[in-house]
């Protein structure tokens, strides 16, 4: 058999009591009374998912109005649906109750079909309502895990297409990692020092992913360039350069939903990680704000990085000549928001492992 209906009865004379009991006595439902404002209080904390309370309003030591302050005061009213009981001239008293939020108002004296249709309708109501919260509940957090799925395995692949990068460019293997990290850290220090941008949470996390993709265009530079130990000429720089927009190729081939998010940061940040403030980076030659400073921010982690790893054609600087140099001017120019951002990270830039450790970068 299902579970019983819970019914809290809560008035102070007796007869009223017993005959609203009469009406529910039945298998169906769980009976509790109360006489006054104080007990139905107890009842409700021993048993706070009562199917349906039935409230008289005049009571000695609290009335009814005082059991309601205490429903709407523990967010029960959305629960717990309330039928007030009360007198035919009790208008003021219906009106400030309708304003707590009660269910619905019975006037004595009580007509038996009419308390138990309307009762039974209310019950019916709130069921259905919890239910289909319920439902909503469990679909958004079946779509949640979803979208967890799949944010993984675009994550996976993203990763797969980074490594094979590192791989033909003979790096390390961390290089598109510590982009990421230092592109998470500038983006923090942004959001905190620089409200104008109106970064969020939520924006940082799918930058920092997007920035592991930005040279995912060198797969398509010639393995003699690619790893040329010395100077480019001018001639392999200028292929060298194409890797910006074949990334932008491969994604447009590759990546189904072109309008989400996600894919406007990864083909923006592998477009223009390269263009420089005064207009002398490349592809497009972009300067000052039209270039999206999620890439700027992508760039000077870049250059960061090109600087303090030791690289076919370089050995690696110390983190301070690093830092100096890009302060300086020496690596093209950068925004100026930019630098004072470089600048308010510059101890999580030199301290980068414990860095990754301090903050959650997955």
């Amino acid at each position: 058999m299902a579970d019983k209906l819970r019914l809290l009865i809560v008035d102070d004379e007796e007869v009223n009591r017993e005959i609203l009991k009469e009406m529910f006595r039945s298998e169906k439902y769980e009976l509790t009374e109360a006489v006054n404002g104080e007990e139905a209080i107890a009842r409700l904390k021993e048993n706070p998912n009562m199917d349906l309370v039935m409230l008289d309003i005049v009571m000695p030591i609290m009335n009814g109005f005082g059991v309601l302050e205490y429903m709407h005061k523990e967010d029960m009213l959305d629960e717990v649906p309330v039928i007030l009981i009360t007198s035919e001239d009790a208008l003021d008293s219906e009106d400030q109750a309708y304003s707590y939020g009660v269910a619905d108002v019975i006037h004595k004296p009580f007509y038996p079909h009419i308390v138990k249709r309307r009762s039974k309708n209310i019950i019916e109501l709130y069921q259905n309502k919890r239910d289909m919260e319920k439902r909503l509940k469990e679909q958004e957090e079946e779509l949640i895990a979803k979208d967890k799925k799949i944010r993984e395995n675009n994550q996976f692949m993203i990763e797969t297409l980074s490594s094979v990068v590192e791989a033909r460019s003979a790096e390390t293997g961390e290089h598109t990692r510590r982009i990421k990290y230092f592109t998470r850290i500038m983006m923090k220090y942004l959001m905190k020092y620089f409200p104008k941008y109106g970064i969020t949470q939520e924006q940082i996390d799918e930058v920092s992913r997007a920035a592991t993709l930005h040279d995912i265009g060198k797969i398509g530079v010639p393995d003699a360039i690619l790893l040329k130990p010395g100077k480019l000429t001018k001639e392999e720089f200028e292929i060298m350069k194409k890797h910006t927009t074949i990334g932008c190729e491969i994604l447009e081939r590759s990546y189904k939903d072109k309008s989400s998010d996600f894919y406007r940061y990864a083909y923006n940040i592998c477009r223009y990680h390269h263009e420089r403030w005064d207009g002398k980076g490349y592809p497009d030659h972009l300067a000052g704000e039209d270039i999206p400073i999620y890439t700027q921010v992508v760039a000077i982690a870049d250059v960061y990085d090109a600087l303090v790893s030791h690289r076919v054609y370089k050995d690696a600087y110390a983190n301070s000549v690093a830092y100096d140099m890009i302060m300086k001017g020496e690596c093209g120019q950068f925004s100026p928001d930019v630098l004072e951002c470089f600048a308010l990270a510059k101890e999580d830039f030199f301290n980068v492992i414990e860095v990754i450790h301090m903050f959650d970068f997955s």
